[in-house]
Formats: C-alpha cells, structure tokens, sequence
C-alpha cells in the first residue's frame, strides 16, 4: 500500500495522509482506510479530509477570515466566529436535560450527552477500544503508530496532541493563564486548576473501594491502590530498587545522582522533588493550609494533618509483624524494627558511632562541634537538646506538670518526681514505665 501525500507548497500547507512503514500491516490499513488524517503544516491541526483543511487554511488568509473585535482571533467561517463569540459572553445555549449542564457549541453536547447513554460509536479496528468522538479516536491511534506530529520549535520535542504541545509551550514563555479565583494562583494548565480548586472546597472524588479512602486525582487513587496489591511496577536500573509510580522512581534516581532541580527563589535551598519545593515554600509564607476540624489546628502538610487526627481517633494502623505493637505513623514502625534488627543505618563521620534514627545522628553530632541550637528567649541560655530547653522554661514559668499521686507535691521535671517517690517507698525506685 502506498502513502498518499498532498501538497499545496503555495500557502505553506502541507496535507498528508499518515501512515508508518514500520506498522503491521493492519495498522497501515485502519490509518489510511478509516481515520485518513489530514493537517496544516502551520498550525499543525489535524482534520479527516483534504476539504476540511483547504476550508481551514483560510484562516491564515486574515483578509477572507472572520475576525473577532474582542481578542483579534481569526476564524475560517461566521458560525465559528459566533460560536467563539460565546466565550466573551458567556453564552451557553445547549442545555442537558439530564445534568443541567450547559454549552456553548452544539457538537460538545451531543459528545457530552453520550456520557449518559453511553454510546460509542468510534471504534479502534487494532484494539477494539471504543470513544464517544472521533477526535479521541485519531489520538488513541497514534499509540499504535507512534504518531507526534506536534513539534515544539524552542526545544525540539514531539507531542501526540496539539493541547500537549500548547501546555509544553508554557514551560517555555512561563505563561500560566488559569487563576484561582478563591486565592489567586495561576496555573499552565487548566486541569491543574481544577485539581487545586479542590483544596479549597474539599472534595475528593475518587474513591478507593478496598478501604473507602478518597482522592484529588485519579493518579493518586492509582498510586494509593498499589498499597493494597504491592505492585511496584517501576525499578530503579542502578539500585534495583521497585517503585509504586514513575514519579517515585525518577525522584528516587535523583538519589544517585545527587540532581536537586527545584531551587527556592526566597533562600536558594534546592530540592529534589517539587513537592518537596512547594512544601519548603510555605516556611517563608506561614502557609498552613490543612485544618483540624476537631481542635482547629493547622498544618502545612496533609500528611501531617493526618497524622494528627489520630491522636484524637486513637488509631495505630501500623503493626510491628515481630512484637505486636502499633503505631501511628509508619515512620515510628521503621525506627521500631530497628530494636528487633539492631540496625543503626546513620554513622558519625567524626567517631564512626552508629545510630538508629537521623535525629540520634544529629543530636551527638553536638558533642563534637558543642552546637546548643536551643535558646530561651527570656534568659538567653542555650542547650544540647530541646527537652532540656523544655524543662529550663518551667524555671520561668513556674509550671510544674509532674505531680506525686501520694501526696500530691507537684515538679518540674519527671526525674525530680521519681528522686521524691524513693521518700514514700522507703528508698526503692518504682518502675514508672
């Protein structure tokens, strides 16, 4: 079968009916039977007909085109002028009896209206995967053939969608025209938008139905159930190490190759994982967006949100497998095996000590360099370690929060209340754990 390739060099427009040598045979026959694809050369849209793309190439004559009088955008006929017009105003003349929702071209409702009849009349002859609009259709089958006919001119890259391509493009010019109407951030790309509307309304529609839990995205549900199969698709070729998602995975790589790529613009700190960034962020803006609908405390991470309802519910999800014992967070369960391993995985450069935790680590590397980051603000005195920061405050305050159950005498500090008991005991220690 041969390739038919047309050409009208005169206006720079380039008609080609696609098709791969490298395709079975079948493929070869669906692209140039079925879906004939068509596109300009200069806007790179794609059409099913060498008419449809002589019609649609009038628009780049701006002297025959429809010009809008608001934005200046050019259009191949009036009714597609009248249509665009429906942005500016905001008319939306097709209704939906059944949602209620509305639109302003007639061709996006009767898509839309087979989400409810469920039709799907544009069918793959490869794989049998049905669409509801023969334009999802052209796209699914550049999978088979591997079709990107969508080239980004800064960088060089290859896309399967022209909508891929304009998002790629914003990388580039740093545009982000989709801003939150509730706080005011943009965005590069309006799905972006509406996963983050969801902050700030809540909702989380997509459901886990092993465990019930919900999710912004459907990625994260994606990612979320491979917590119930332990599927870890994705392996790390330095390490071996197996992943959850892709994006583990490549923020994982960056672990060897020490790469940090998200710099903070306010204090230079750099990061190897965006989320990480956005996260960092929020110490110079006092962003603590996650609330506690029990006792109104805010967080800034969701994680950390989490781990805090479980001091009001109790839970302990996580189960050591050797003693039993439970935990709230995963992190406290890691640490734990640790005793039952003896597995001290942070050693000191300076003495070659090992130590279970990084905070261990951190904590006697004071002996060496005799750091005391903790500082009372009334007195100025330094110390080594937070909870002796801790107990020096009650000094000033003159809280006692230790009390005697036998006579009632309130301290300072716990060890001053265990030295007291002895007088009650007869001198004999009493095991307080």
């Amino acid at each position: 079968m041969e390739d038919v390739n047309h050409s009208d060099t005169s206006n720079g427009t380039v008609f080609t009916n696609i098709n791969t040598a490298t395709e079975t045979d079948r493929c070869d026959k669906l692209v140039d039977k079925n879906v004939p694809e068509y596109y300009c050369e200069i806007c790179k849209k794609t059409f099913s007909s060498e008419r449809e793309v002589s019609v649609h190439k009038e628009i780049h004559n701006k002297v025959t085109a429809y010009h809008c009088d608001i934005c200046g955008k050019y259009f191949v006929s009036n009714n597609n002028l009248t249509i665009h017009r429906r942005i500016h105003s905001g008319e939306k003349p097709f209704h939906c009896e059944m949602c209620g929702k509305s639109f302003s071209d007639n061709s996006n409702f009767v898509v839309h209206k087979r989400i409810h009849t469920g039709e799907k009349p544009y069918h793959c002859e490869i794989c049998g995967k049905s669409f509801s609009d023969n334009s999802s259709l052209v796209v699914h089958i550049r999978s088979h053939t591997g079709e990107k006919p969508f080239h980004c001119e800064i960088c060089g890259k290859y896309f399967v969608k022209n909508g891929d391509l304009k998002k790629h493009i914003r990388k580039h010019t740093g545009e982000k025209p989709f801003p939150c109407e509730i706080c005011g951030k943009s965005f590069s790309d309006n799905s972006n938008l509406v996963v983050h509307r969801r902050i700030h309304t809540g909702e989380k529609p997509f459901h886990c139905e092993i465990c019930g839990k919900s999710f912004n995205t459907k990625g994260q549900l994606n990612r979320h159930k491979r917590i119930h199969t332990g599927e870890k698709p994705f392996h790390c070729e330095v390490c071996g190490k197996s992943l959850a998602s892709n994006g583990d995975l490549t923020t994982h790589k960056r672990s060897h190759t020490g790469e940090k790529p998200f710099p903070c613009e306010i204090c230079g700190k750099s990061f190897s994982d965006n989320s990480n960034l956005v996260v960092h962020k929020r110490i110079h803006t006092g962003e603590k967006p996650f609330h506690c609908e029990i006792c109104g405390k805010y967080f800034v991470q969701n994680g950390d949100l989490n781990k805090h309802k479980r001091i009001h519910t109790g839970e302990k999800p996580f189960h050591c497998e050797i003693c039993g014992k439970s935990f709230t967070q995963n992190s406290c369960l890691i640490i734990h095996n640790r005793s039952h391993t003896g597995e001290k995985p942070y050693y000191c450069e300076i003495c070659g000590k090992s130590f279970s935790t990084n905070g261990d680590l951190t904590t006697h590397k004071r002996s060496h360099t005799r750091e005391k980051p903790f500082q009372c603000e009334i007195c100025e005195e330094s110390f080594v370690y937070r909870r002796y920061l801790t107990e020096h405050k009650r000094l000033h305050s003159g809280e006692k929060p230790y009390n005697c159950e036998m006579c009632g005498i309130s301290f300072s500090k716990n060890s001053l209340l265990k030295t007291h008991k002895q007088i009650h005991t007869g001198g004999k220690s009493l095991d307080l754990t």
